[in-house]
């Protein structure tokens, strides 16, 4: 490709382009494009080895989920696969503030007595059918945990189920991997788990 003047490139270049050829006439720069670092292919076969040994520690028991993830970001930063700048621009803050949020909304409820008022009116509702009662756990479970995580929607429906079982005279078993089911579908909001704000951001 022969190049004439007033031509436009796109130029995938080390970070220090602009400072070693700033004075020069051959070129000017018009705009940089952000988010744009080359990739760092040299050190992918450390990032790969990092990610085994955390999915290999997490499962053999070793470590916990977040322990294993922390110190393995350590390593990463520590390797070279990544800077702490790139490190700290990763974190989505909006995604933890809505999770410490939804875990503090569980807890208001709880302090509040709000959940055991949506057992009572559950009961007060008439005299269900348990398999009505047992829809009214899912769907009240799939409202909770699409307004807050799926723990804290656990969490709070949990407790309703004995007293709610008692009074209808049933196994509480049979409510359990309801609200399991429920606290895990949580694909409705954008807000309702932590893989769909990711995705919603």
């Amino acid at each position: 490709i022969r190049l004439r003047p007033g031509d436009l490139l796109l130029l995938a270049a080390q970070t220090d382009l602009v400072s070693a050829h700033r004075n020069r006439r051959e070129f000017l720069l018009v705009s940089r494009v952000d988010d744009s670092s080359p990739w760092r292919t040299q050190r992918a076969p450390h990032a790969i080895a990092v990610m085994t040994l955390m999915v290999a520690s997490v499962v053999a028991g070793l470590a916990t989920m977040l322990t294993a993830s922390f110190v393995a970001a350590c390593a990463m930063v520590a390797l070279g696969c990544t800077t702490v700048r790139e490190a700290r621009g990763a974190i989505d803050w909006g995604v933890l503030v809505t999770i410490a949020s939804a875990l503090g909304i569980g807890h208001a409820m709880q302090a509040s007595g709000l959940d055991r008022a949506i057992a009572a009116g559950l009961l007060e509702a008439g005299d269900p059918h348990p398999v009505v009662a047992l829809a009214a756990v899912y769907l009240v479970t799939t409202l909770f945990t699409e307004l807050m995580t799926n723990n804290a929607a656990a969490a709070l429906v949990f407790p309703l189920i004995p007293p709610l079982a008692d009074a209808l005279g049933v196994s509480a078993m049979p409510f359990v991997p309801a609200v399991m089911m429920a606290a895990s579908a949580s694909f409705l909001t954008p807000i309702g788990y932590q893989t769909n704000l990711m995705v919603y951001g």
